[in-house]
């Protein structure tokens, strides 16, 4: 990119699912298995409806100061979680009036881990020094072996790592159902959090409000068709569209013959600034609620 040129979004996660669905057998089993329990859950309507929290750890892999981010920006972070999560975040209200009925509370909270896996009072955030000037979506930064930081047990803790992304990759998360000790969400520094290092247009937090929905198994909202409009998130009340939306679109934005409202652009699984993505619908909560009651149960029951 030139210093001309606007940075737009770009996730990881999809390259990461479509890689392991090659290389894992057992990857697209689990993956088969939880879409089946997915549509059963959401067709009945029996996913729960109490408010959860997960507890999240998150690591910081840093070679040059700027990188190792301050506890104040960590926390940053997690209240943008729970802001969106729960649909008080205060710019929800720009959504068109003829959006509005879909706006939905995922009743998810997310809080800093307070205990480590041995048992031990934490503060949920671990730093580790690096010699790798950067990563990118191969996981490397998931292992102490590959100089990043080990995961804390998946089952119990969302697994957040912060480091410096090559490629202008703002960050990618592995849908649930992938590799234990790889599972969780990875953000570049730039964008993590609404403080310290957080840069303009993704200053805040909505990077990893959209990881932590792939996380939950949402997938973008356009389908991943590229520009066809044949592709599906899977969610039936999120218009169709062609192709991801950047930037700071303006509302209708026409795609699909899917006039006169247009595309959900405001969606957070879609590719736009971070002060344009400001929701999730009924449909992406019943699906994250799905997954909730399945594959990440253990993470918020403790079972």
């Amino acid at each position: 990119m030139t210093s001309t040129e606007r940075p737009v979004r770009h996730c990881g996660t999809m390259a990461v699912h479509r890689r392991l669905l090659t290389e894992s057998a057992a990857y697209r089993s689990a993956r088969a298995e939880l879409e089946n329990a997915t549509i059963r859950l959401v067709s009945l309507e029996r996913t729960s409806t109490e408010v959860v929290t997960i507890p999240v750890v998150v690591h910081v892999v840093h070679r040059i100061q700027a990188e190792d981010i301050s506890d104040e920006q960590i926390r940053s972070q997690i209240d943008v979680l729970n802001l969106d999560y729960r649909a008080t975040n205060p710019d929800v209200s720009t959504v068109p009036d003829v959006f509005a009925d879909l706006v939905a509370d995922a009743r998810v909270q997310f809080e800093l881990a307070t205990v480590d896996p041995d048992g031990k009072p934490t503060d949920g955030i671990t730093r580790t020094k690096t010699t790798r000037k950067d990563f990118t979506a191969d996981d490397a930064v998931k292992s102490s072996a590959t100089r990043g930081a080990d995961a804390w047990p998946t089952d119990r803790y969302l697994n957040i790592w912060v480091c410096r992304l090559a490629g202008g990759l703002l960050g990618y998360a592995q849908f649930p159902g992938g590799p234990a000790d790889t599972d969780g969400v990875v953000i570049t520094y730039t964008a993590f959090g609404t403080l310290g290092t957080a840069k303009e247009p993704f200053h805040l937090g909505r990077t990893a409000t959209h990881e932590v929905g792939h996380y939950l198994n949402l997938f973008h909202i356009w389908g991943d068709d590229g520009s066809g409009c044949g592709g599906t998130d899977e969610v039936d009340d999120t218009p169709n569209q062609g192709s991801e939306n950047t930037g700071k679109p303006t509302f209708p934005k026409l795609s699909c013959s899917n006039g006169p409202n247009g595309d959900l652009f405001m969606d957070y699984m879609d590719y736009v600034d971070d002060d344009v993505m400001v929701m999730f619908t009924t449909g992406q909560v019943a699906r994250m609620r799905a997954c909730l009651d399945d594959a990440r149960k253990a993470l918020w029951t403790g079972a």
